[in-house]
């Protein structure tokens, strides 16, 4: 496992400058009305034409004209859902500055214009002039759509809540288990009098450890977060397994404003050291990289397993891994690991802005200079 770039610890200041965006930014109102993701798109397209296509089932005749039917309406409601879509994602910066309340209530208004929209489309379709136009049935009809999509993307943040609570309190317990605080412990206490100042360096990292495990955290952070928290617990590890732990990093700069789950990163670490170093007389080899492919952050843990698999955990950490992914990029990102040969990866895939990327880089090129 080679390395191209080896990128250095992050300094001070510039973990204080990311605790105070942090913190700014968890003080903000969550956005309820998020329909720029492409698995919102999708379940709002099939959620109406599914429900349009039961409602004209209660209509006469046979299965050729319920197609018929179904084909003239989706000519007028999928424009609509679309316009719907598009005017949710074009107003996501200011509807993120409302309270919640307000928020669904843009979606339902929003809602309601595009069951106008959809009426005036299929009129300007019907052959027959003469009807009469269902404004107000149509208007209600898409408030009401609207309010079952809304309600649907707010189950769905707060249930981020339960579920990053329990995944945080999992990870808590495996981060404080007994036997790594002994041994961190230990190593400590072995190395005040040979070399006290290695000592220090483990108590603090130790501390920084429990500090961001126990400090209130957010929906979100960025992967420079995550890379410091990953790197502290591998300094640990580092000096209680001496050269048997081998670490490679290969950090793409562009990557680094990515944003994950809090406390995500690190549990795949210590994965890889508990079922790669810990059983292995002459260690393995870990390494952590990064790349940008397109407009997605590509995250890898890999770790060697000269001890063979070993027996098998009960997949807790991985599970909290894959639902907080889920809850926080929805279909976007992705995560999956993998045994070839003596070989295990994690491999994280996270969707980035172009604003991301481009402060990224410019953060990059300010360290540099």
């Amino acid at each position: 496992m080679k390395d191209s770039q080896i990128l250095s610890t992050l300094t001070g200041r510039q973990r204080s400058a990311r605790a105070v965006a942090a913190a700014a930014a968890r003080a903000e109102t969550p956005l309820v009305f998020d329909v720029c993701r492409a698995g919102v798109v999708l379940r709002a397209v099939l959620g109406v034409q599914a429900a349009q296509a039961a409602a004209l089932l209660f209509m006469p005749g046979g299965a050729l004209e319920w197609l018929l039917r179904l084909a003239f309406v989706t000519g007028g409601t999928l424009p609509a859902t679309l316009l719907w879509l598009v005017a949710g994602c074009s107003l996501k910066k200011p509807l993120a500055r409302l309270p919640v309340q307000a928020q669904m209530a843009a979606g339902v208004a929003l809602g309601a214009l595009a069951g106008l929209a959809a009426c005036a489309i299929l009129m300007a379709l019907t052959v027959d002039v003469r009807a009469a136009p269902p404004w107000l049935a149509s208007a209600v009809a898409g408030a009401l759509l609207a309010a079952v999509l809304t309600a649907a993307l707010m189950w769905r943040v707060r249930g981020r809540a339960p579920a990053a609570t329990t995944a945080r309190l999992a990870e808590l317990q495996s981060r404080i288990r007994p036997h790594f605080l002994f041994n961190t412990l230990n190593t400590a206490i072995a190395l005040v009098r040979g070399e006290p100042e290695k000592a220090e360096r483990v108590l603090e990292d130790l501390a920084d450890l429990f500090r961001h495990a126990l400090a209130e955290q957010g929906d979100s952070a960025t992967l420079a977060q995550e890379i410091e928290l990953a790197r502290r617990y591998l300094d640990i590890e580092q000096i209680r397994f001496g050269e048997r732990l081998r670490v490679q990093w290969s950090l793409d700069a562009r990557t680094l404003a990515a944003r994950l789950p809090p406390l995500i990163l690190q549990p795949l670490v210590e994965n890889a050291v508990k079922h790669g170093v810990e059983p292995s007389p002459s260690g393995a080899q870990l390494r952590v990289s990064t790349r940008l492919r397109g407009q997605v952050a590509v995250i890898k843990v890999t770790n060697t397993v000269p001890a063979g698999q070993g027996r098998k955990g009960h997949g807790i950490a991985l599970g909290n891994v894959r639902d907080r992914l889920k809850l926080l990029h929805d279909m976007e990102g992705s995560f999956k690991t993998a045994l070839i040969g003596d070989l295990y990866q994690a491999r994280l895939e996270v969707p980035m802005t172009t604003a991301q990327i481009r402060a990224a880089q410019a953060a990059s090129s300010s360290r540099h200079h």
